[in-house]
């Protein structure tokens, strides 16, 4: 069967840069799904994505999808036909609906009656009649909040669009995208070459691009580039260029044609705290920042023009004079703030709303600083620390600064309050407050700092949870997942030995309105926090069981169950682990027919059988055993331990009668299973390890 090399390429205004990659995902991810249902099997699929255009290059598509055979069945023989043998209307249609002749037609038993049958092949279409339906369905699935119409067209886009390329090899594929019709002409770069391009063949795209307009059309390959020129240009001024991520990828979908020049600025703006000057640098003009051996900034910024310049010092000299008001701008924020301290600024915080029911960012304040006081002392830290740090955490967010960078929250506050004359551990922890930002997110080195970042999120979640605006499914305003994921790490990485339903009691007391019920509050917030280890595990590929097991605990401390956890993890890799969650399953299967729970008091006595009497001594053995291991929290190796029961179990459920006739040694056998599973059940209950049936 025939294959060529399928081109579609639309050609665009500039295109978002923070969605290009996502709209060239998604472009390319509609059109193959198309081609696959199909059942069309095809070569390589190389995604194009620039600013002014979004392409998609398909090898080896076949020219028309494949022929498979179907089975249609009709009406019953005795409806098709009269008393005669002559077809009536239903048989008649039934043909004429299938585009065959009458006789063509056959009568074949379904397993329930004689009927009209046909074998019809099915496909076999031009492929090139596909795809602009193909195209223009995919085009319409973009993830694009916001469409925009232009000029007199009433199609819709995310920019307007200019032209149409699409080929199947050297062929133009008929067809109209947007009001568009296809051609092989595309254009280049908007200043190197303003003109048309015709793309000769499918496969000569990108090569054409690169070779004849300027243009680089592959977003990979425009990224890699731009990465080695930028480390290339710092390291001609002895120094390191940091690319953030976000910034590298919005800086590749703003140029088709890369160029990265080195540009300086004053060294005296280095005096101004180095986050503020990265985020003009990054956030204002797309510049990545240099640092030199000791991880300083240098009074460097690296620029990537979308032009080759003859005149490549016009070009730096430009983007200085550019960046010098922003960094002025910055250094007078600074400067002006640090006239007035965080103390001073606390009252304008009561003129900002936090929430209505809640009241004010002061009174958060009010709250985070009283619930982190007492938090640092069921830790035995320093109390007026963290009071301290709680009563200054919102401070910055009425400076000039702030107001400007938000991105400066909580640094801010870290330099204002060592100009303040602060404790240092206190300007650490306004730093450190909104640590973990993010999954995979360092935490604060600080205890305070530590302290203040989890008693800020209970006193959110706490809140919001007493006003009754929880989260749905779709939409978390107040961000209570990440809010509670972040407090759980807190609890369980930083090794706080703390029951959260205290916490959270202590929170809910800070707040004086709330008119839900604070036990009810504080059970509510605690579900909702703990069912987020759910999630957590997962991430960790760990069976959801074995959360389970140790949810049946109903605990209440995070790193206790943590801990927990990853005790079961562990003895569930054991060779004895199936074993004996089965026979726990098999005892607490027993217990639970039971009227009333049994005793767990042995009589020696009573004991009859040879393996009940191995068991009740394995069971003591390990009662000894263990108990300073539980002590002193050391889950796995006691389950560790625990595994060595397995033998005596198994000859246990083997060799003795539990439900025995005789009620003495009926009782007495049940409450040796008592204390097996009382055993367990001190760290989980093991049995939930079982796979449901």
């Amino acid at each position: 069967m025939t294959q060529q090399t399928f081109l579609v390429e639309l050609g665009t205004e500039e295109l978002p840069p923070k969605a290009l990659r996502k709209l060239s995902e998604a472009f390319s991810d509609s059109i193959v799904a198309s081609l696959k249902a199909r059942g069309l099997e095809f070569g390589a699929v190389t995604p194009y994505a620039a600013p002014r255009r979004l392409a998609l290059r398909i090898e080896q598509l076949p020219a028309q999808t494949p022929v498979t055979q179907a089975e249609v069945w009709g009406p019953p023989a005795k409806i098709a036909f009269d008393n005669d043998g002559n077809p009536s209307k239903a048989g008649l249609a039934f043909a004429e609906k299938n585009n065959v002749a009458l006789d063509a037609v056959s009568v074949k038993n379904d397993g329930k009656a004689d009927k009209l049958f046909l074998q019809v092949d099915q496909g076999g279409e031009a492929v090139t009649q596909l795809l602009a339906p193909m195209v223009t369905k995919a085009l319409a699935d973009l993830p694009i909040p916001k469409r925009m119409r232009w000029g007199a067209k009433r199609d819709e886009f995310v920019r307007p669009v200019h032209w149409l390329v699409m080929l199947y090899g050297s062929d133009i594929v008929s067809g109209q995208v947007m009001g568009l019709t296809a051609g092989r002409a595309t254009r280049g770069h908007r200043f190197h070459f303003n003109y048309s391009l015709d793309i000769q063949h499918a496969d000569d795209y990108a090569a054409q691009l690169k070779s004849t307009a300027f243009v680089l059309a592959d977003f990979e390959e425009r990224k890699a580039l731009i990465t080695q020129q930028v480390n290339a240009a710092a390291a001609k001024i002895n120094g390191v260029a940091h690319m953030e991520p976000a910034l590298l990828e919005e800086v590749t979908a703003l140029v088709e044609w890369p160029v990265a020049l080195a540009g300086k600025f004053e060294e005296r703006f280095l005096s101004v705290p180095a986050e503020a000057l990265i985020s003009s640098m990054g956030e204002h003009q797309k510049y990545f920042h240099v640092l030199d051996a000791n991880q300083q900034l240098m009074p460097y910024f690296i620029t990537v023009a979308n032009i080759e310049s003859k005149d490549p010092q016009q070009v730096i000299s430009g983007n200085e004079r550019v960046i010098r008001p922003r960094l002025s701008d910055a250094a007078f924020f600074f400067d002006t703030d640090k006239k007035v301290s965080l103390e001073s600024l606390r009252e304008r915080l009561k003129s900002i709303v936090f929430q209505a029911q809640l009241g004010s960012i002061f009174d958060k304040t009010e709250r985070v600083a009283g619930l982190a006081q007492a938090i640092a002392q069921q830790l035995n830290a320093n109390a007026d620390l963290a009071k301290r740090a709680g009563q200054l955490c919102k401070s910055d967010l009425v400076t000039n600064m702030v107001g400007e960078f938000d991105t400066m929250q909580g640094i801010a506050g870290y330099y204002y309050a060592i100009n303040d004359g602060e404790d240092a551990e206190v300007a650490r922890a306004l730093q450190e407050q909104y640590l973990p930002r993010f999954a995979g997110d360092v935490l604060p080195d600080t205890m305070t700092g530590t302290i203040l970042a989890l008693a800020d999120r209970l006193d959110t979640l706490t809140g919001i949870f007493g006003i009754g605006q929880l989260p749905t499914g779709s939409k978390d305003p107040f961000a209570l997942r990440r809010a509670s994921l972040g407090a759980l790490r807190l609890l369980v990485e930083k090794q706080l030995p703390l029951d959260l339903n205290a916490l959270l009691t202590a929170a809910v007391a800070q707040h004086k309105d709330l008119k839900a019920d604070a036990k009810d509050l504080v059970n509510s917030v605690q579900s909702y926090m703990l069912e987020r280890f759910v999630a957590w595990y997962e991430d960790e590929n760990f069976a959801p069981e074995i959360f389970m097991a140790v949810s049946a605990k109903q605990l209440s401390v995070p790193l206790d169950i943590d801990n927990r956890v990853r005790a079961v993890k562990q003895f569930g890799d054991l060779p004895a682990a199936q074993a004996l969650a089965a026979a726990n399953k098999r005892v607490a299967n027993i217990l639970a027919k039971l009227d009333s729970e049994p005793s767990d008091q042995i009589v020696e006595t009573l004991l009859v059988e040879p393996a009940e009497k191995i068991l009740a001594e394995q069971i003591a053995l390990q009662k000894a055993k263990t108990q300073p291991m539980f002590a002193s929290s050391k889950f796995t190796e006691a389950l560790t331990s625990l595994a060595d029961l397995q033998p005596a179990v198994d000859a246990f459920f083997d060799q003795v009668m539990v439900m025995a006739d005789d009620e003495a040694v009926r009782n007495n056998r049940l409450a040796l299973l008592m204390q097996l599973r009382n055993l367990f059940l001190q760290i989980a209950d093991i049995s939930l390890l079982v796979p449901a049936k």
